[in-house]
Parts: C-alpha cells; structure tokens; sequence
C-alpha cells in the first residue's frame, strides 16, 4: 500500500496535466483531500477601500480569544444586541415564549433556608445550650456554651422551609430570637 501512494504522489508531483486529471480522484481519496486548490481557482476580489482591506488583513491576524474580545467590544460599542438563534424545527415559538414569560414574572419562592440564632434570654440560657448541643452533632457541652454566648451565630445551612420553621418554633419556645435567610 505504502508503495502504491509514493508511486502515486511521485507520478502527480512530476506532472500538473496529472493533478487537472486528479481532480475528481481528490473529492475520493483522503490524502488528496488536503491538497490546496490550483491557481485557476476564482479569487476573491480585492475590496473597493484599502482601509477595509487592511481590516481584514488584521483581523485575520487576530487569535481567538483576541477575535473573541472584538466581538464583544463591537457590540458593546454598537449597541448590538444578543438575540438566541431560533431552532430549525419550531412546531410552537410564541406558545413557548408566552409560557418563559410567565415563568420569569413570578418571582423564586425560597426553599433553603439558613437558621441563625440572633439572641436569647438569660434565664432560658441552659435550656438553649442543651438544644444547641442537641442540633449540632459531635459539640460538647463547653463547645455549646461558646456557641450561644457568642450570637449571632449560623445553627444550621442548608435547611428545607418546613425543618427551618419547625426548629425556629422550638427555640423561640425555649426564649431565644431565631431568624430564618
């Protein structure tokens, strides 16, 4: 096989009538498929203005992130706008539009919530401290203490609205002042 191509590319490399025979055998073979087009190829015309050639020539020399940064710099300074593509198969746009609307007008209901233990009363202290050292696994009891006498102070993250709601009904309960973020 090997001989085959170097057979094949000695004979195409010494003859140009060849290559001009070769054509349609480029679409076909991989190998010819990297060949760059003869000179009969139709080149573009050269543009009406110098100044518009000398853009061109300069934006080609750009790299991606610096043809990257063109691009949002003339839109910025353009006042262009990004607008999403439409999708080849639209069976119902406005229908889907209509209902992204709604979705974004109804504003996020919050479901995770922070516990947080703003302040609490001095004789409802040992109660809090017990129930602290309860919630928080692995705190001993000295560690309890530090955490309540130094609120405000994150008791738990993370929580679902019902959990967060129960445990701040409890500790309201035992005399402290519990907000829910």
């Amino acid at each position: 096989m090997a001989s085959r191509c170097y057979t094949l590319l000695c004979s195409t490399s010494r003859l140009a009538s060849v290559r001009i025979a070769l054509a349609p055998l480029a679409n076909r073979s991989r190998w010819l498929a990297t060949e760059t087009v003869s000179s009969s190829s139709a080149a573009p015309p050269p543009p009406s203005d110098p100044r518009i050639g000398r853009i061109v020539d300069d934006i080609s020399g750009l790299t991606l992130l610096q043809a990257s940064d063109l691009v949002t710099l003339l839109k910025s300074r353009l006042n262009i706008q990004e607008i999403a593509m439409p999708a080849a198969s639209s069976a119902a746009p406005a229908a889907a539009q209509v209902e992204e609307a709604a979705v974004e007008e109804k504003p996020k209901e919050k479901t995770i919530f922070n516990l947080k233990l703003q302040s609490f009363d001095a004789a409802a202290k040992p109660k809090i401290i017990r129930e602290v050292k309860a919630l928080i696994p692995n705190l001993t009891l000295i560690d309890a203490k530090k955490f309540v006498e130094s609120v405000p102070q994150v008791l738990k993250e993370n929580m679902p609205k019902e959990d967060a709601d129960k445990l701040k009904e409890v500790l309201e309960k035992l005399g402290a002042v519990v907000v829910l973020e």
